[in-house]
């Protein structure tokens, strides 16, 4: 039944020049789940991302949230919906504080960003939410501190913080652990847990110890297509996602990167 679905893709295709980059991809995210988007280098996963998020359009398929028809909608109505992507690349304004880049971000929502003229005091008002978020996300110590200072896996979960502020129904974390250090990346992975208590959690991830430990559903991409799709105990022992991730059957996916 398709309230049971969040996100659905049907047959999601995407062409540059005669490269098909995403192919007929069938994607069915179930609501309340986290769901990691996992494959080689050049599967697919980000230009899919990208279709999703309307930043690119499809050259054929449909995109459904909620049951409807989001195909030719524009990135800001997509994102109006409760579609929030958080970037692989930290986007955080770093000379701002840890608080008003929360408080920027709750703005967004509030649909005043561009008010310049009020006065400070104005956006007083949201920081007791930003300070909740910040709370959330182990942070509220950094607060005053300039982002700028602040380690690279706390910047990754200001990130979140930031994605939260736009109180997203469905959040798509792009490498959330990219370039991280394994304590950061623990952190990263519990506070992915902790978010996806009441969201849903689209995320595309290299790192194979995080997916195993919080993805419910994996789906596996190789050249754009759908090559597996289950839990990670099924989907781990899958002979093709083996060989297209190690080269050879016998090898073990867990400990992939």
């Amino acid at each position: 039944m398709t309230t049971d679905f969040i996100l659905q893709t049907q047959k999601l295709t995407k062409e540059f020049k005669g490269f098909v980059a995403v192919d007929k991809v069938d994607l069915q995210v179930r609501r309340g789940s986290i769901h990691a988007l996992i494959g080689p280098n050049g599967a697919g996963k980000t230009t899919c991302f990208n279709l999703l998020t309307k930043f690119i359009r499809p050259t054929s398929g449909t995109i459904l949230f909620n049951g409807q028809d989001i195909t030719n909608e524009a990135p800001a109505q997509t994102a109006r919906r409760g579609i929030i992507r958080s970037f692989q690349i930290s986007a955080v304004f770093p000379h701002l504080s840890v608080l008003e880049n929360v408080r920027v971000a709750l703005q967004r929502k509030l649909g005043t960003s561009f008010h310049f003229w009020r006065s400070e005091k104005s956006l007083d008002s949201l920081n007791e939410r930003a300070l909740e978020l910040l709370r959330s996300v182990d942070l509220e110590p950094y607060a005053y501190l300039p982002t700028v200072e602040l380690s690279y896996g706390r910047k990754r979960a200001l990130e979140i913080a930031t994605t939260m502020a736009m109180d997203p129904e469905l959040m798509l974390l792009d490498e959330p652990t990219q370039g991280m250090g394994l304590e950061d990346v623990d952190r990263i992975r519990q506070l992915i847990k902790k978010v996806a208590a009441n969201r849903t959690v689209l995320m595309v991830e290299h790192n194979m110890s995080v997916v195993s430990s919080i993805a419910d559903t994996i789906t596996v991409l190789q050249r754009g297509a759908t090559l597996a799709e289950g839990p990670y105990a099924e989907v781990s022992k899958n002979p093709a996602v083996i060989e297209a991730y190690m080269g050879s059957t016998d090898t073990e996916l867990v400990g992939a990167h």
